[in-house]
């Protein structure tokens, strides 16, 4: 899908906006593609993230959903903007395991106010992959606010 691009430095942007997320930080996220309207995030499974049954714990499930729709969002958004989640629905599928999990995110509709992104969840394992979530989000875009913090 085409999409006109407000913002030609958007890899840059989206990048080093994630290298500030302490949170990211904190439980390993790294960013793997970034595309207009579509960015992947990529969670290594450390025994840290799990909850009782050894699964990845469904709120670190949500992190990563929503990094990926809201960076996909933001590569469509202009410079001098910046992104705030609005709202997510995640629907949790299968046992969220394996060696990692990605997020992969796609924009659905990039609107000048709200932005509407769809995020599949995958564990890896292997050469096998298992759709552990799924989630629609809604993004605002935040004209004229820089993205750092306030």
């Amino acid at each position: 899908m085409s999409r006109p691009l407000p913002d030609a430095d958007y890899e840059i942007r989206v990048r080093d906006s994630f290298a500030r997320q302490p949170a990211m930080q904190l439980i390993g996220a790294t960013l793997l593609r970034v595309e207009p309207g579509r960015v992947d995030v990529e969670l290594a499974v450390r025994d840290d993230l799990t909850q009782q049954h050894g699964f990845v714990h469904g709120g670190i499930v949500g992190m990563i959903a929503d990094s990926a729709g809201g960076y996909a969002a933001f590569t469509l958004m202009p410079a001098g903007a910046s992104v705030l989640t609005v709202e997510y629905k995640i629907n949790l599928l299968a046992a969220a395991r394996g060696k990692a999990l990605v997020a992969s995110a796609e924009v659905v509709k990039a609107g000048r106010t709200l932005s509407l992104s769809r995020v599949d969840v995958y564990g890896i394992d292997g050469g096998r992959e298992t759709l552990v979530a799924t989630m629609q989000q809604t993004l605002m875009v935040m004209h004229d606010m820089a993205d750092t913090r306030q």
